[in-house]
């Protein structure tokens, strides 16, 4: 093997041979998405799976399950409910995505999921590599992953440089995935596809981390160039560093008679078709800013800023505690917000906290309700 990713056949029977036994042997078994050939699990837990890590993934997939427990269910649900069974989950489009593929899925495949991989490339949030690992899955296809872990364990073990993201690297390493994977017209276990791909996901999560990899255990050591030349931990090739910007905003957590308001977010941009607070920039001022809603307000509080991290920037947030003294007649009233489609809507904080909101709101809605003494503005009602 030389550093460049050039792939022999016998270091792919190797690499194959190698990790299925491992995998067999220490990999893990007992996922709640394994032992399955039900792709509508499969293409979930798949989804769930993008950028975020399995103990977080595991209790928001048994929920979903129960509230959609098939492709018609979730077809047929509207999109609130389905954003509010994955809300504090993150990368929201995740789930839009989801829920527009499964329409797709019973208006153009009669609900059921299609079983070739280029089909399944086509559904909204599906890319090459989750496509690959839902046909391995539940079809038994064999197609080549390349997540995060799998360009990490290839990027070590064939010493390819270059920060993965790039194209040129990326294509290199695509051209590893489909050059390491076992044969067609070799032995059963070198032609068990399944095992292989899991083999990749359970030795980039447990084995050939980010950090603190555990070199000793892994059984491609004898043939990894990065454990040879001892830069292990200099590979893959970090992103290049970049200055996160940073932004700010207010939320207004409205208050009148127990009630908060929140707003529906556009589909588009961040926290899309999420409920949240209304938000507005730091500098406006926020009793002119309530007035144009039809409410008067009174400060009651400022709460603590804090930040949160979105990938191409740090937001700062700005919560801010106001009491309604009055409104314009039917504005923003329960009655006129009562209407389908509305994008504004009245609830009581532990029925906001159920709702589809993002992870900020739900930090600022836990804080606001776990007062030691809570405020009176909670049950005051209009003038």
């Amino acid at each position: 093997m030389s550093a460049g990713g050039d792939i022999s056949d016998s270091i792919s029977n190797f690499f194959a041979i190698r990790l299925i036994h491992w995998q067999r042997q220490h990999g893990r078994h007992h996922l709640p998405w394994q032992n399955t050939r039900d792709a509508y699990r499969v293409w979930l837990s798949e989804i769930m799976l993008q950028q975020t890590q399995v103990g977080t993934v595991i209790p928001y997939y048994r929920r979903f399950l129960q509230c959609f427990p098939d492709m018609q269910s979730l077809a047929s649900a509207s999109l609130d409910e389905v954003m509010a069974q994955w809300s504090g989950l993150g990368y929201y489009s995740r789930a839009r995505n989801l829920h527009k593929a499964a329409q797709r899925i019973m208006s153009e495949h009669g609900g059921t999921f299609p079983e070739q991989v280029e089909v399944i490339r086509q559904l909204p949030g599906v890319g090459r590599s989750t496509a690959a690992a839902i046909g391995v899955f539940a079809f038994g296809k064999r197609a080549a992953i390349l997540d995060g872990n799998v360009k990490r364990i290839f990027s070590r073990c064939f010493g390819i440089e270059g920060y993965p993201g790039e194209k040129h690297v990326e294509t290199q390493l695509w051209q590893i995935a489909e050059a390491l994977l076992p044969k067609r017209d070799e032995s059963p276990i070198e032609r068990d596809i399944e095992d292989y791909t899991q083999a990749l996901m359970d030795l980039g999560a447990t084995i050939c981390t980010r950090a603190h990899p555990r070199c000793g255990s892994c059984p491609l050591r004898p043939e990894c160039i990065a454990f040879r030349d001892n830069c292990v931990g200099s590979l893959p090739t970090p992103r290049p560093r970049k200055i996160l910007p940073e932004r700010e905003a207010a939320l207004l957590l409205v208050v009148a008679q127990g009630k908060i308001l929140l707003e529906k977010r556009p589909s588009a941009g961040i926290w899309g078709a999420l409920w949240s607070l209304p938000e507005m920039q730091v500098n406006e001022n926020v009793i002119e800013y309530c007035m144009q809603l039809g409410i008067n307000v009174r400060l009651i509080s400022r709460m603590e800023v804090f930040a949160h991290t979105f990938t191409h920037f740090r937001l700062w947030i700005y919560p801010l505690i106001l009491q309604v003294i009055s409104r314009s007649p039917g504005h923003l009233s329960p009655e006129a917000l009562s209407q389908p489609g509305n994008q504004w809507v009245w609830m009581m904080p532990e029925d906001a906290l159920k709702a589809a909101i993002p992870s900020p709101v739900r930090k600022v809605l836990l804080q606001y309700t776990s007062q030691i003494e809570p405020l009176e503005i909670l049950a005051m009602a209009d003038n």
